[in-house]
């Protein structure tokens, strides 16, 4: 067990952008989910039972994109000017790349991160029925992978 103690002087903040101009930002950020097979074939036959799942996965990212400032504490909120969601269905696997722009004075690396984040828990959330074992376990799901493609800024 890890214990931590306050040490005097800590203190936490935001890092200071009041100085950084507004230039167009990008970032590109991929992941994905470990799926049965019969699992993705009920999910490209549109027969999951609680609806479409990659568009709610597409809306669930789009919504946590926006949401990124109240869900991880020390983000800046910034204007999103656009997040475009895509998956790609593979053998075994569901990919996600969620691409984020603005123009502002901070990256949106970690909005980019939290839409793929949200889009893969969206996909387990709506298919865990399908994935569980006869335990209620989960022995072939997993989320890994989840990690920056690419950023650009100016």
């Amino acid at each position: 067990m890890v214990e931590f103690t306050h040490i005097e002087g800590d203190r936490i903040r935001m890092v200071d952008i009041s100085t950084k101009g507004d230039i167009p930002r990008e970032a590109l950020a991929t992941g994905r989910i470990y799926l049965k097979e019969e699992t993705l074939h009920v999910i490209e036959d549109g027969k999951v039972t609680k609806g479409n799942v990659l568009v709610t996965a597409q809306v669930a990212a789009i919504l946590a994109v926006k949401q990124t400032a109240a869900l991880i504490p020390l983000c800046h909120q910034i204007p999103i000017s656009t997040v475009d969601v895509r998956f790609l269905i593979e053998e075994g696997f569901i990919e996600a790349n969620v691409t984020v722009r603005s123009t502002g004075r901070t990256g949106v690396e970690m909005e980019a991160l939290v839409g793929v984040s949200t889009a893969l828990l969206t996909i387990w959330d709506m298919v865990k029925s399908a994935e569980k074992d006869a335990q209620g376990q989960y022995p072939s799901t997993s989320i890994s992978g989840i990690r920056v493609v690419e950023k650009r800024k100016g």
